[in-house]
């Protein structure tokens, strides 16, 4: 009895999911007697914006197939589903005969008035298995960009040699690596895109640790979006259509993306090229709102517009401005199409730089802590190489805040010599020479006092030594008497820090899911010595067990990211 539908969706990203047909009425029926079915039930009419009916069965079956909820034991418990606001239309299952049915419809006869419809704030919701809403104060969403044959070369030779196994790995370790969406793509002039998008989003639809989060289906072919959109059960993000068809077939694309079910990326683009300067990106973007909320009746905040993201420091001058372009036009979209949500593909921004992954992943982070306080709500990444904001190395972290916000003429010179540099740093490690930096910084942090080195491997992700350290901390029982104050004292100073740098827009969740690993790590290996030390103490104190404890709820979305934060307070609160 999960609670989830036979093709694993939760009931709410099934609503979500048939939401956009506007059905008379939705419910539930068959598979569970009154009792089972009912925790179910309410979490569908808690979210549901039409009518809800349930037909249970006469409870479960017993070993002979039969049913034993009589209609006088049953009729009792769905009159108080109607009393209780579950349900405006009721009736019976497998095991229900008209018997139970006229006992149900006795039951409920008097009961007015019925289910109020609730009036839920107009989101962006999406859904794989499981449900994604996304508001104002949602934290920044990472679409992962990995399973694009056009972005990764290793997906693309996975395709073209027909191994989908190896090729949903990389989906999965996306998924894992903290991406709250994920971008498919097979424009390839090599490949069958129609058939690769069906093969592979029928693949990973069985494959629960993928198919939980919403796909963005990606396609400069409007038939390849469609197909993706047909083998995919949940809503989708139709990633992309624009104004260069023209007008009519525009409106024609975004009323066919509507019919599915799906939110829709648009891309700053029309019938004289792409939006480049901040003023064609604000011009574009607004008349592709206005058509869509006018005239093909889409809903606001299911519209994302992708403002392009252009390659800087390419020695053009007119570049030079393309990041800050980009970042004012955020502004400008969120101030005059309420509801509208800004993406891009990041990879673009470093163009210049490709095979120099150190300077890229710093564009990268400089980019976004700016773009993303302008109002970007999401973009294409590589969910596991997002940098700290403030772990970039200050000198390249200053050539990047330069190139990105154009502060400076010679920006692309710096950041051009600081490549060569790169360049020479990867030959010795080719050669044999290894990294010295990073052979230098790594020495330099696991010789630091236990305590640094607990916050560095949070803050870092880094849970190779994790045990290791812990345990010496644990030995020293001058510094921390009690296991439970490693837990209140290390590493709770780096979740501190951790808090503070996702608050400020410095660190994004792919890192902070790394960290609560890490401390997930730390704390299991402590538990051991906590509940032995609880034991100690009982045996000390025997008193101990007469005293009444208090109880404390704890409760977030599962999933969320103050999921994270909750489980660490549970530990902490269980000691």
């Amino acid at each position: 009895m999960s609670g989830r539908t036979l093709s694993g969706q939760t009931t709410e990203a099934f609503w979500i999911s048939v939401q956009h047909a506007k059905p008379l009425c939705v419910g539930l029926n068959c598979a569970l007697g009154p009792d089972q079915m009912r925790p179910f039930m309410t979490r569908l009419s808690n979210c549901a914006t039409c009518y809800t009916h349930a037909y249970p069965n006469a409870g479960l079956p017993n070993a002979m197939g039969g049913y034993d909820l009589s209609p006088k034991d049953m009729a009792p418990k769905l009159r108080e589903w109607a009393m209780d606001g579950l349900v405006n239309m009721v009736g019976g299952c497998c095991g229900t005969t008209p018997d139970h049915i006229k006992a149900i419809a006795d039951a409920v006869a008097d009961v007015k008035p019925a289910r109020a419809i609730p009036d839920h704030p107009n989101h962006m919701r999406l859904s794989g298995l499981e449900d994604l809403t996304i508001t104002p104060d949602s934290v920044f969403q990472n679409i992962g960009e990995r399973c694009n044959v056009a972005g990764s070369i290793r997906f693309k030779k996975l395709i073209v040699a027909n191994d989908w196994g190896k090729a949903a790995e990389i989906a999965q370790k996306q998924v894992e690596d903290g991406a709250q969406l994920l971008d498919i793509n097979f424009d390839d002039g090599m490949l069958d895109g129609e058939d690769c998008m069906r093969k592979f989003c029928n693949l990973i639809a069985t494959e629960p640790e993928i198919a939980k989060i919403p796909m963005v289906v990606d396609s400069s072919k409007f038939h390849i979006t469609i197909a993706g959109l047909e083998c995919l059960q949940g809503k989708c993000i139709v990633n992309s259509i624009s104004l260069k068809v023209g007008e009519e077939e525009f409106k024609s694309q975004a009323k066919l993306i509507r019919r599915y079910g799906a939110a829709v990326i648009v891309m700053a683009f029309d019938e004289e090229g792409q939006a480049a300067d901040c003023e064609a990106k604000g011009r574009i973007c607004q008349r592709a709102y206005k058509m869509l909320v006018e005239e093909c009746n889409f809903n606001p905040v299911d519209i994302v517009f992708d403002l392009n993201i252009l390659t800087i420091c390419t020695g053009l001058e007119e570049h030079n401005n393309y990041g800050v372009d980009f970042i004012k036009a955020t502004k400008i979209i969120k101030d005059t199409c309420p509801g509208a949500k800004i993406s891009g593909g990041l990879s673009n921004l470093s163009f210049s730089f490709r095979g120099l992954e150190v300077i890229r992943e710093a564009m990268h982070a400089v980019f976004l802590y700016h773009a993303i306080k302008n109002g970007m709500d999401m973009a294409i990444v590589n969910a596991g190489n997002l940098p700290i904001y403030d772990d970039i190395e200050p000198e390249l972290r200053a050539m990047c805040e330069a190139a990105v916000l154009n502060t400076s003429p010679d920006a692309t010179e710096k950041l051009l010599d600081r490549a060569e540099k790169e360049k020479e740093r990867i030959a010795e490690i080719k050669a044999g020479g290894g990294d010295l930096v990073a052979k230098k910084a790594a020495a330099e942090w696991r010789s630091a006092p236990v305590k640094e080195r607990l916050i560095h491997a949070l803050l870092k992700g880094i849970d190779e030594f994790i045990e290791l350290d812990t345990e010496e901390a644990r030995s020293d029982t001058v510094s921390y008497p009690a296991p439970l104050n490693i837990i209140e004292g290390p590493l709770m100073e780096g979740m501190n820090t951790i808090g503070d740098l996702f608050g400020a827009g410095k660190m994004f969740l792919p890192q902070v899911i790394k960290s609560a690993r890490v401390m997930k790590k730390a704390v299991a290996y402590l538990t051991p010595f906590m509940e032995e030390e609880k034991a100690r103490k009982l045996a000390e104190n025997p008193d101990m067990l007469q005293k009444k404890t208090g109880c404390v709820l704890m409760a977030t979305v599962k999933g969320d990211v103050h999921d994270i934060g909750k489980n660490i307070v549970g530990v902490v609160l269980g000691c």
